[in-house]
């Protein structure tokens, strides 16, 4: 029976174990957005420890999306040099390299995105901060600026070297807020039922996917090619989605909301779910080790593709359980590889003796 030190196959990418580093915001790019030698390290240190697979912290994939003023950035080609060495220095230690990207949505503020935050609806959720501004309902020419600016940021991601991108639908971001009955009031295609609040995830994977497989010289000018105009060679590439599945909030998404959502997910070509916490992160989920486990179990029980699980996973039994109990198929050390960056060595030694 496979356990968290067993290789993983997960569409033509071979990971060396289950154990993953999640995309965690390390808070230090340049002020352009552009990747340093700090954030370089910050990864490469926790690869080289032997994590399966390293998940990089989210980026941004337009001006308007970015969560802060030291987030790193995907949404422009200026951007490229230092996300490849970033990639490269990952995949030199052996791990698979991911690229999380994303848009803030109403958890920008207009001191760092230059304007006033695009939501959903004109209406600020439950768990935005107190002195958190009310979004713009976007426009249907913004959402579809959006879903574009996701499929040109996945082609960069893959010409920088990465493995694959993880499209970021949790924490109350952008593509959360959309799913949420909460903060989506709209009364259009992307509103009002279950099925239209998780359409913009369906016309985000789908631009993904197709902008993947264009041509590597678009046609000069035509305007189906321009947004992916850094297309690379035509060949299957990992989109994984990092979903949230609960906002733990009454009139908020709930597990049958959103295990509904990935199904739709997973047959539109998503091929990994990444279970996380809904508007409010894990804020509101249960306390103790493995609080989304539940989560990810009831997900796996109902998806083809492999899950994965973050949230309060600290010790190396027990993430080995987890994957030896098929609750998930890739375990997910977030604070603990923060504070410890050698814990996957750690974790493989221990459980190696075992």
């Amino acid at each position: 029976m496979a356990g968290l030190l067993s290789p993983l196959s997960v569409a033509g990418l071979t990971l060396r174990n289950r154990i993953v580093m999640p995309p965690m915001w390390s808070g230090q790019s340049a002020p352009d957005g552009a990747v340093t030698d700090a954030i370089v390290e910050y990864h490469r240190c926790r690869a080289a420890a032997g994590c399966g697979l390293v998940i990089v912290e989210h980026a941004f994939v337009h001006p308007r999306g970015r969560h802060t003023a030291t987030q790193i950035g995907v949404h422009s080609d200026a951007m490229m040099p230092g996300l490849a060495r970033l990639a490269a220095a990952i995949r030199a230690e052996g791990a698979v390299a991911c690229l999380q990207i994303s848009h803030a949505g109403a958890r920008s503020t207009s001191s760092v995105a230059g304007a006033t935050p695009l939501g959903p609806s004109a209406v600020r959720h439950a768990h935005m901060p107190a002195d958190g501004e009310t979004p713009v309902a976007m426009t249907p020419g913004q959402i579809a600026e959006v879903v574009a600016a996701f499929g040109a940021s996945a082609v960069r991601a893959r010409a920088a070297g990465f493995d694959a991108v993880e499209v970021h639908a949790a924490h109350g971001f952008l593509l959360s807020e959309f799913l949420s009955p909460l903060s989506n009031r709209r009364e259009d295609a992307y509103g009002g039922s279950d099925e239209n609040r998780r359409r913009l995830h369906l016309e985000v994977l789908a631009e993904v996917r197709t902008c993947l497989a264009l041509p590597a010289r678009p046609v000069a000018g035509d305007p189906a090619h321009r947004a992916c105009a850094s297309g690379g060679v035509t060949r299957e590439f990992p989109v994984f989605v990092r979903l949230g599945m609960h906002d733990e909030t009454p009139g908020g998404v709930d597990l049958d909301m959103s295990s509904a959502a990935a199904d739709a997910l997973v047959r539109g070509g998503a091929d990994l779910i990444d279970v996380s916490g809904g508007l409010q992160g894990s804020r509101g989920a249960a306390q103790g080790p493995g609080y989304f486990v539940p989560y990810a179990e009831a997900l796996k029980a109902r998806v083809n593709v492999p899950v994965m699980v973050t949230g309060g996973i600290a010790d190396p039994e027990f993430a080995d359980r987890i994957v030896r109990e098929g609750r998930a198929d890739l375990v997910g050390i977030g604070r603990a590889m923060l504070n410890d960056a050698a814990w996957a060595g750690k974790a493989i030694a221990r459980l190696g003796k075992e």
